[in-house]
């Protein structure tokens, strides 16, 4: 669109704009010297970092990064910096300042864009090669530690003679993040004696009677039976040390950490059906799937006696598109809305408080070739499973924090009038700041 002189302080710069059609965004092109037919020009590829490269942030190698390749191309006389608008990986700043909330809870960056239903990593590089062509440069020397701008230059019809190391200082706030980068996005990097925040199951101190083995390996293997009138039932959810299983009710509350994470993600892969209230997907909006580990993708349910699941919910556009199951008192026009966006609508008997009947539901289940099952919440549901003694089987996160929320089970003893079950050989697993606690349900 058009370039102007930029004097800096490492040298002069020419910075052109540019506007596209394929994204609808404005891009720069920083130059120095002479680019137009020369080949094995030196060219940084930069995607913008608002916390990075304006704010200085010490959470990720970005600022230091620009700043270094406009050094270095200021020095060798000629090259450019191509600074590409696509904050967060191509997330957008607010989802990555979300995703940056749940990176301070523990979870790596990769993680924490998979929670929040992004890829690791949206980013485009068309617009880089097409601003590259437009600038005449015939091949470059691309100044990254990310093979994938490589290989997308590559695709694009711009070649890359060489591949220029653009490390910087890894430090106590860095260091997760750039070990999170090789470990999972094969960035190209050398980490140095500089040791990342252990992640892995047996991290920190051992505990008296707590073991740091793997419990999906015993889980996994075992029988999932049912009794021959409903699925097997697992019953597995996440609460803080004072039984909280969110701060609020109706409130999204990220509870668990990264290992016990994946753990849910293994155990719903031997599943064949994962079930949740409504609440849950008002509050969540779930996506049920095993994205973090490899796996039979099982078939989400969700109980709704009033079919109030929201037609923008993103269970509607997973894998496996979901069963509701509500009541004979549910608006038809709702049903017709929500079987035409894919879901598939189950109506059942209600119970004496007009909800859906859980033992009823179960027992329709093996019909529909479901004999194991999963039920992760919200509290409604727990407290319903546990009151109709209908769960074989617990498998209960409990993260060191203290929340004074919402507890599934407070009061439902005085509520239900039966016996609680005791735990069946009982076994405790430390995953990374979690202890996770497996038994089978005796209700005897």
């Amino acid at each position: 669109m058009t370039c102007a002189r930029i004097p800096t302080d490492v040298g002069e710069f020419t910075l052109c704009l540019y506007h596209n059609n394929k994204d609808d965004k404005e891009h720069l092109a920083l130059v120095v010297g002479e680019v137009a037919g020369r080949e094995n020009v030196l060219v940084r590829v930069h995607s913008e970092c608002f916390t990075g490269d304006v704010l200085g942030s010490l959470r990720c190698d970005c600022g230091s990064q620009l700043a270094e390749a406009m050094r270095l191309i200021a020095a060798q006389g000629s090259g450019i910096v191509l600074y590409l608008r696509q904050e967060g990986r191509g997330i957008g700043l607010l989802e990555k300042l979300r995703a940056y909330n749940l990176q301070d809870l523990g979870y790596d960056t990769v993680d924490a864009n998979l929670m929040l239903g992004h890829q690791p990593d949206l980013r485009d590089y068309t617009v880089a090669a097409l601003i590259l062509k437009d600038l005449g440069v015939a091949s470059v020397r691309l100044l990254t530690n990310n093979p994938d701008k490589i290989a997308s230059l590559e695709q694009s019809g711009v070649p890359v003679a060489e591949r220029v190391a653009l490390q910087m200082p890894v430090h106590a706030e860095n260091a997760h993040y750039l070990d999170t980068k090789v470990r999972r996005m094969r960035h190209l990097l050398e980490l140095g004696p500089y040791q990342a925040p252990a992640m892995s199951p047996a991290a920190g101190p051992s505990m008296e009677g707590i073991t740091t083995d793997d419990p999906v390996s015993a889980l996994a293997t075992a029988p999932l039976q049912g009794n021959g009138r409903r699925p097997y039932v697992t019953l597995s959810y996440a609460q803080s040390l004072d039984g909280s299983i969110a701060a609020r009710p109706g409130e999204q509350t990220y509870i668990s950490g990264p290992e016990a994470l994946r753990l849910t993600h293994r155990l719903r892969a031997v599943h064949d059906a994962i079930l949740i209230g409504i609440g849950t997907v008002l509050a969540d909006d779930p996506r049920l799937t095993v994205r973090l580990v490899e796996g039979r993708q099982p078939q989400p349910i969700v109980v709704d006696s009033r079919l109030r699941f929201p037609l923008t919910a993103r269970l509607l556009r997973g894998p496996v598109r979901p069963w509701i199951v509500t009541t004979e008192r549910a608006d038809p026009s709702r049903q017709k809305a929500l079987e035409s966006a894919g879901a598939r609508v189950l109506r059942l008997p209600a119970d004496d408080e007009g909800r859906v009947d859980l033992e009823a539901l179960l027992g329709q289940l093996p019909r529909q070739a479901i004999h194991s099952i999963m039920i992760e919440g919200g509290a409604g549901i727990i407290a319903s499973v546990l009151a109709e003694h209908l769960a074989d089987r617990l498998v209960l996160t409990i993260a060191p924090m203290l929340l004074g929320g919402l507890n599934a089970v407070s009061q439902l003893g005085r509520r239900n009038g039966r016996l609680m079950p005791q735990l069946r050989r009982p076994q405790m697993h430390r995953l990374g700041r979690d202890v996770v606690l497996v038994g089978e349900l005796d209700w005897e």
